[in-house]
């Protein structure tokens, strides 16, 4: 596969982003990887993180370094290895942290998936029981009344 951006040499860095549930492949030979800030000289994502930082103060030049509690990892260690450091370094760089998952995933909160809507089609189901209940017993076909009750305790779970 030939190179998206030269079209000349052999594509060896693969690179897929997804925005707003949609996905994009791009195929770089390694010198437009690098120019382009995919992949660093020795061939590691590294530059990738540094660029996504790029824009953010980061307060280098402050003598404060703010570094996590638990794991004792800074900001700085984040950026240059590309991994948080613990669960408590999201709530310490949140306000550093959120652009970038932001520009990654395309939003900051996950919806996930939604489950199937079981749920709302038993009080309807049991609506309908309870009046087929009913009319049995003033029809005093107790029988059938029998098994509509049975089926309306096993959904209630009872």
């Amino acid at each position: 596969m030939l190179c998206q951006n030269c079209k000349k040499n052999e594509a060896t860095t693969h690179i897929r982003r997804i925005i707003n549930g949609r996905a994009a492949e791009y195929h770089f030979c390694p010198d437009c990887a690098i120019s382009l800030g995919f992949s660093a000289p020795n061939g590691t994502i590294g530059s990738l993180f540094d660029s996504l930082f790029s824009d953010l103060n980061l307060n280098r030049l402050s003598n404060h370094i703010l570094r996590c509690e638990t794991c004792g990892c800074t900001f700085d260690d984040i950026v240059k290895t590309g991994n948080v450091g613990c669960s408590d370094c999201y709530e310490l760089f949140y306000d550093k942290l959120l652009p970038l998952v932001q520009r990654l995933h395309g939003a900051t909160v996950h919806h996930g998936k939604k489950p199937k809507q079981r749920n709302e089609e038993i009080p309807d189901k049991l609506s309908l029981l309870r009046e087929k209940l009913e009319k049995a017993v003033q029809d005093q076909n107790y029988e059938l009344a029998a098994i509509l009750r049975d089926e309306i305790a096993h959904l209630e779970g009872k």
